[in-house]
């Protein structure tokens, strides 16, 4: 017999030890939530966003600066230009002596230096509003992905569910096919039928336990998918029966104001506020930057103040070299305001609002799939239910006409395809109720995961 494919939506394949007992689905959940890694991850990107904050807003405090130095060496000079290109000049300082000595002394230099750009137009505040607004979007990120993980786990679920009641008709299904072909090969032994009726029972059964073989086929890949997503190792999984005697009560047209609150339209709507707090950080680049600075510092030398007239009057005394003898400070507030600047920002600017434009048309279509999914549900879920009224007729019917063909077989007031025929109905009705009842289930998953709220499926549990 053909064994018809499990219905999968669309929507919950793109969020796509043994047990002693049943697992539940909300084990199922706590489960995956708790192991699995890609939820791990996004929490502590939720974490590091948040840290970042803090080291944005520890940004604005005043830079100050500690340093000393002690050196040996010489303090000949010259007249004429000097650039310290690369930091790699000398900043050695005396007399420019009409030739080369190698008089040397010790030297040295202790200071605190200040930097503070206390006014820079809201610069390092945007900085920190920008911080925020990338926190805010690491956490949405995070709470989507749980949301979308207990959906995947939830279609898993049911599809394993759906795979596995398959597979018990697909037994009951065997077992009819095999007391069939007993009943004919005793007939047939018996002079009653002809042999053929053996032969085509006997290919029956072989068909059964191929439907069976595919069956258990789907079973394993099921449930392998749903131990992946719970994060746990590979083991097989027997899941509750609960849902296959259990409806739904949210059945009928439910409201779907709750779209604009699902989890991933957040998410894509705080990608929209950080593209326009970049904006906004990018625009304050056009401003100057004012700075307050300020520096003390003492110096320590081996030469003596009459050095310049006496090339004698130094010291090599290591203490006497570096006890500072001469203090200078200094402060006050400069400006700095790179023109070039200008032009380079103006190109960040225009490309951060295509940028921008590109994410709130991002957020547009998946507002409209979100609604367009939502009212399917609602029309899934209403045929679902009345396809779930039918199936048990479906059943029964199929199960009365199969005992009737099989007991006039048995008194040889029918032939074999007849019989046949009603145990492909019997088969077909028994799979088309393990398949509508989960779908019913499925429907309500889809209603969730498109309104975004995860208790209109979990609550009805």
């Amino acid at each position: 017999m053909i064994v018809r494919k499990l219905p999968l939506l669309s929507l919950l394949m793109c969020f796509s030890g043994a047990f002693s007992q049943s697992l539940t689905l909300k084990d199922a959940i706590d489960q995956g939530m708790a192991n699995y890694g890609t939820l791990k991850a996004k929490e502590k990107y939720a974490l590091a966003g948040q840290e970042t904050v803090k080291q944005n807003k520890r940004d604005y405090l005043p830079n100050l600066t500690l340093a000393a130095q002690q050196d040996y060496g010489t303090v000949n000079g010259q007249n004429g230009p000097l650039y310290g290109f690369g930091g790699l000049g000398v900043a050695s300082s005396g007399l420019p002596l009409p030739e080369q000595n190698w008089n040397a002394a010790f030297g040295a230099l202790y200071l605190v230096n200040m930097n503070w750009d206390f006014y820079s137009f809201g610069r390092i505040r945007q900085k920190i509003a920008l911080s925020k607004a990338d926190a805010d979007r690491l956490q949405k990120d995070s709470e989507q992905e749980q949301f979308q993980h207990k959906i995947r786990i939830s279609a898993a679920y049911l599809n394993l569910l759906a795979s596995q009641r398959l597979e018990i008709s697909q037994k009951k299904n065997l077992e009819r096919a095999e007391v069939f072909l007993k009943l004919a090969a005793a007939r047939v032994k018996n002079g009653l039928l002809p042999g053929v009726d053996s032969t085509l029972a006997s290919a029956e059964v072989s068909r059964a336990r191929i439907a069976l073989n595919q069956v258990k086929d789907q079973v394993k890949e099921q449930n392998n998918k749903l131990i992946t997503l719970m994060g746990i190792d590979i083991s097989d999984i027997k899941v509750d029966t609960t849902l296959v005697i259990k409806s739904p009560n949210v059945i009928g047209k439910s409201e779907a104001s709750g779209i604009e609150s699902n989890p991933v339209l957040q998410f894509y709507k705080s990608r929209m506020e950080y593209g326009a707090q970049q904006l906004r950080l990018f625009r304050k680049e056009y401003y100057p930057t004012f700075s307050l600075f300020g520096v003390y510092q003492t110096r320590a030398s081996g030469f003596n103040s009459d050095y310049a007239v006496d090339q004698s009057s130094f010291t090599h005394n290591y203490w006497d070299g570096v006890d500072p003898t001469r203090q200078n400070y200094l402060f006050g507030v400069g400006v700095s305001w790179n023109l070039t600047t200008l032009a380079r920002t103006a190109k960040k600017v225009s490309a951060q609002k295509f940028t921008s434009e590109a994410l709130e048309d991002e957020y547009k279509v998946m507002e409209q799939q979100f609604k367009a999914q939502s009212d399917a549900a609602d029309v899934k879920i209403q045929l679902a239910y009345e396809s779930d009224k039918e199936a048990p007729k479906q059943v029964k019917a199929a199960a009365q006409a199969y005992l009737q063909k099989m007991t006039l077989y048995k008194n040889g007031l029918t032939n074999l395809v007849d019989v046949t025929q009603t145990l492909y109905a019997l088969n077909r009705a028994e799979t088309d109720r393990d398949i509508v009842h989960v779908n019913l289930w499925q429907s309500l998953l889809l209603k969730a995961a498109a309104t975004g709220d995860f208790n209109l499926f979990i609550n009805e549990l």
